[in-house]
């Protein structure tokens, strides 16, 4: 079975059960809706399946409770663990639309075939999705996701193309 990662449980919040966890997903609010099952991936465990009994968003972190796990001490063992998804839980998107995991790691290249680097990350400051790409060369690139800009994914061949506006490629 292949698995996707969601997030990572870095610490515990207060007493109640609830779990600090830096998310790693492109759709927060679906995946840590209640009742939804997660899975919690601890070294050297078979992963445990929890549901999500709360999810509310606190400074930069998602904080979740999940059922049957209401004390800080039932969840302070998964202080580290990440939290993942099977394939089978992945929803199929709209056109344009894309799962992080299908970005990062893709090739960046411009409309005349130079290569740019490969995406190494995915920011999501508001209206936009920014790929971060690194570069073989210098710092890295922050690539707007949009249309001016991005003008073709390839999903299968893990290559985008872009159209390199003024400034885009400055350091």
């Amino acid at each position: 079975m292949k698995w996707f990662n969601v997030g990572k449980i870095v610490n515990t919040h207060g007493i109640r059960g609830e779990v600090r966890v830096i998310s790693r997903t492109d759709f927060a609010q679906e995946r840590y809706k209640i009742g939804n099952a997660l899975y919690i991936f601890m070294e050297n465990e078979p992963p445990i399946e929890v549901k999500v009994a709360s999810h509310r968003v606190h400074k930069s972190f998602d904080l979740l409770t999940f059922e049957g796990y209401d004390n800080i001490n039932l969840v302070e063992k998964f202080k580290g663990a990440m939290i993942k998804v099977p394939e089978s839980q992945l929803q199929p998107l709209d056109e344009g639309e894309y799962y992080f995991h299908e970005i990062i790691g893709c090739t960046v290249v411009t409309e005349d075939g130079e290569t740019i680097g490969e995406v190494k990350e995915i920011l999501t400051p508001g209206a936009n999705d920014v790929w971060v790409v690194k570069r073989k060369k210098g710092g890295d690139v922050f690539i707007p996701y949009i249309a001016d800009v991005v003008k073709q994914v390839d999903v299968e061949n893990k290559t985008i193309t872009i159209h390199v506006m003024e400034g885009l490629l400055d350091e």
